[in-house]
């Protein structure tokens, strides 16, 4: 009489494929309208930058003078900044770079809202973006504070959207284990991660408001 062998499938490993394929992670409804939300900030940020941008150059080409509208006092001058050559770090106009950047960041938004997943290569990737853009605005702020000697206010509101989502992008990235960090600072940033950009954008605004000290209090 010949036995038969049934075997518990539930006690098996799970094929190497399953194993090694990449985990995707979705985020919450919270952390999707901030990129949304910052996203178009700094989008707003730099079309009217930009369309101010091709004021100046067709009025120099006129003859004329134009002066943006953000352009208050001798500080707060948004002309004086267009006008710099750190306005066109790479060869052309900033903002431009700022259309496309801040337009995929409202993409990713959008995405998380429609219940998307993304692998750890695919945040990584964006961390990266994130952190590209956080340097050069650190760079744009040297720029203005201390080079050009003016402040432009839709520069600021793109500067402050760009510290927000890369501190929240970063926190996002740390807690999923997607970047090395030990356990307290994944605790951290799960209970804390506004702390960051509020401290940066703070260190900001104490560097302005030391800058021009003597203009603001007189």
């Amino acid at each position: 009489m010949s036995k038969t062998t049934v075997k518990d499938v539930s006690t098996e490993p799970e094929p190497q494929c399953a194993e090694a394929a990449p985990r995707s992670v979705g985020g919450s409804r919270a952390f999707a309208l901030m990129l949304v939300i910052t996203g178009a900030a700094g989008l707003l940020a730099a079309w009217v930058i930009t369309l101010d941008k091709f004021k100046l150059l067709e009025a120099k080409v006129e003859g004329k003078t134009f002066t943006p509208g953000c352009s208050l006092n001798p500080v707060v001058s948004c002309g004086s900044v267009m006008e710099s050559k750190q306005a066109a770090a790479f060869g052309f106009p900033n903002p431009m770079l700022g259309l496309v950047a801040y337009a995929i960041v409202i993409c990713v938004g959008m995405s998380l809202l429609g219940r998307a997943r993304f692998p750890r290569w695919y945040w990584l990737t964006f961390n990266a973006g994130t952190l590209f853009g956080v340097v050069f605005c650190a760079w744009l702020m040297f720029q203005s504070l201390y080079r050009i000697n003016a402040l432009c206010l839709w520069c600021s509101l793109a500067w402050v959207a760009t510290i927000i989502m890369f501190w929240y992008v970063t926190s996002f990235n740390i807690r999923n284990g997607f970047l090395p960090a030990p356990n307290w600072l994944k605790s951290f940033f799960g209970e804390f991660t506004w702390v960051m950009p509020v401290l940066h954008i703070g260190i900001i605004g104490m560097l302005i408001l030391t800058r021009w000290w003597d203009f603001w209090t007189s």
